[in-house]
């Protein structure tokens, strides 16, 4: 609302209630302790919190951006190096979340497509729709299976057992 207001343009209506104008020669205890409050309490909290707010104002951290270094995998790491093992653990866990919204995005991608293009969807979303298939693939091939109990160690494990039968597929071939 502005700050000057018209008065006369929008004339407010009298009260009912009527003003009581204290003649009293005794002070109001109140006053004495919102002043004491406010002097006590208030005043130093505000000065902490505005000094708390010009230091962030300059000092901007935006955590939605953390970046994670990148910690060696589980087929690195020593023979009882648990720290090691925790580490890859968490970083196996981010990169499995990472690569669930990679598959979601482009899945939304595809909705939106579909949406967009109507009865051509078939010629128009072919491209995302490849994607889709290379994304989903990447994910099945890397994750899948493993359940929501799935861990580094037994994705590795998938991995491994994966070579193992590429490498014997590729030794029939040769004979």
């Amino acid at each position: 609302m502005p700050e000057d207001h018209d008065w006369e343009a929008y004339k407010v209506p009298p009260t009912r209630t009527p003003v009581s104008e204290r003649t009293t020669s005794v002070p109001n205890p109140v006053n004495y302790f919102q002043t004491a409050f406010n002097y006590v309490l208030d005043a130093p909290v505000t000065l902490v919190r505005e000094w708390i707010e010009k230091w962030q104002s300059r000092n901007k951290f935006y955590y939605y951006h953390q970046k994670f270094r990148r910690v060696p995998d589980l087929s690195e790491c020593l023979e009882g190096d648990y720290v090691c093992y925790y580490e890859a653990e968490a970083q196996w866990r981010r990169d499995r979340m990472v690569d669930q919204q990679i598959v979601e995005i482009v899945r939304e991608r595809l909705a939106a497509c579909k949406q967009r293009e109507g009865p051509n969807q078939f010629q128009n979303c072919a491209k995302e729709m490849e994607l889709l298939a290379q994304v989903t693939k990447a994910y099945q091939d890397r994750y899948g299976d493993l359940g929501y109990h799935g861990s580094a160690r037994t994705c590795l494990m998938k991995q491994k057992h994966r070579m193992m039968e590429e490498r014997k597929a590729a030794q029939e071939e040769q004979q």
